[in-house]
Formats: structure tokens, sequence, C-alpha cells
């Protein structure tokens, strides 16, 4: 636990210093990571930590389609918009198909 903390810590400094380019990585990543969680949240049927992870995703791929567009990314962004609405209903089967579908194209996003 303590090496991710210290990992992550590094991980954010090294984008504070790195710039534009860095950073629009940093909310690739993260996209990808929160939306990789939101999934595996769905598929155990927790839709509020679906949608508290879709949501964090969303930010992030926001963030990165605004400083380099890209239109899987925009695809992905309109999936955790769908997921996030399912989720809040406590759908969590429909919302974690549009996480999963969200994941795929954060994926090819960063191809």
């Amino acid at each position: 636990m303590k090496t991710k903390v210290m990992a992550l810590a590094a991980s954010l400094a090294l984008g504070a210093f790195a710039g534009p380019a860095m950073s629009a990585e940093n909310h690739e990543l993260q996209a990808f990571v929160h939306a990789e969680k939101a999934v595996e949240h769905g598929q155990m049927g927790h839709a509020d930590k679906l949608v508290d992870h879709a949501q964090a995703a969303l930010e992030h791929a926001q963030a990165s389609e605004s400083q380099q567009p890209n239109a899987h990314m925009e695809e992905g962004i309109t999936h955790l918009g769908a997921a996030i609405e399912h989720g809040k209903m406590g759908h969590a089967e429909i919302a974690t198909e549009h996480a999963e579908q969200a994941l795929e194209h954060i994926k090819q996003a960063g191809r």
C-alpha cells in the first residue's frame, strides 16, 4: 500500500512538471483506471461504487478530451454519462455495459 501511495505521489509530481503532453497522458490513464474500477464494481452489482468511479473517469476523460480531442475519448465520455445515469437508478447491469464500452473506447483513444 505504501508503495502504491509513493508511486502515485511521484506520478502526480512528474505530471505537474512535465507539461501538457504528460498531463494529457495522465488524464487518459486516470480515465482508464477509474473506468476499469467502474466495470469491476458493476460486475459485482455495486451500482453506487460504479457511479463513483465512472464520475471520476468522466472528469479525467473530459480533461483529456479538452487537451487533445479524440473521437474514441468522446465516445467513451458518452458511455460514461450513460453508465452514471443508469447506475444512479440502480441498474447495475446496464450501467456496467456502458462502463465496459467506455473502457474500450478509452483504450482505443490511448493507442
